[in-house]
């Protein structure tokens, strides 16, 4: 592999690690908000997190680049503390977690619906209050669920490419990620054999990730077999 093509395996999967980690703390609430509570607008909640899955990701970038450039609303006052995202690593990172964000919160929901209520209310029964149930009974039968799909996400963050190019653009060692490197290759003479390299790096990456998703959808099945009475 040449310099360029470790530089961008190396910033995607930093890029991605960061996307899975900014998205966690709040994938989790949210799971648990469409899992186990009814209220007006849980609908459009629930619509509102997977609008990412069906938008064109490039309409997702230019909505991250209106709200966080540099004359955005919140990007020019986070920039007069010190904080750019605009074409920077840590707006690809941003862009992944936006785009990655509803399979982490689905796997994590679809995973919290199966754990039995029962369970929760025995829990409620000896006084434990919802904050100790989600965290002593709920979350650790969920558990391989969310693990699974912060796989998925940061197999899907290692793979975004038209939110990151219409947000951060395609700037060598600060945003060109895997993708972004794979299409870069593909427009310069010669540069088929890098781009055959990336690609089959990318498809073992995620062969791995959807295998390791499995995994953990099958422990978790396990798991909730054997606590249950």
């Amino acid at each position: 592999m040449t310099p360029m093509e470790i530089e961008a395996l190396s910033l995607s999967l930093q890029v991605a690690a960061w996307a899975v980690i900014a998205s966690v703390p709040l994938a989790v609430p949210v799971a648990w908000v469409l899992a186990r509570r009814s209220f007006p607008g849980k609908t459009l909640l629930d619509g509102i997190v997977h609008l990412p899955l069906v938008l064109p990701p490039v309409v997702t970038g230019y909505v991250l680049l209106v709200v966080l450039g540099r004359n955005g609303a919140v990007g020019s006052a986070l920039e007069s503390i010190g904080l750019t995202f605009a074409f920077d690593w840590k707006g690809a990172a941003v862009a992944s977690a936006v785009m990655s964000f509803p399979l982490l919160v689905r796997a994590a929901r679809i995973s919290m619906e199966a754990v039995d209520p029962a369970l929760e209310a025995a829990a409620s029964t000896l006084g434990a209050g919802p904050a100790r149930i989600f965290l002593r009974v709920t979350l650790p039968l969920s558990l391989p669920g969310v693990l699974a799909g912060s796989i998925l996400a940061f197999a899907r963050s290692l793979g975004e490419f038209g939110a990151t190019i219409t947000f951060v653009s395609n700037i060598p060692g600060q945003t060109r990620t895997l993708p972004l490197a794979i299409y870069t290759l593909t427009q310069v003479p010669g540069g088929d054999a890098g781009a055959m390299r990336l690609c089959a790096i990318s498809i073992a990456v995620s062969l791995l990730a959807l295998l390791g998703s499995e995994l953990l959808g099958r422990r978790l099945t396990e798991r909730l077999g054997r606590a249950s009475p």
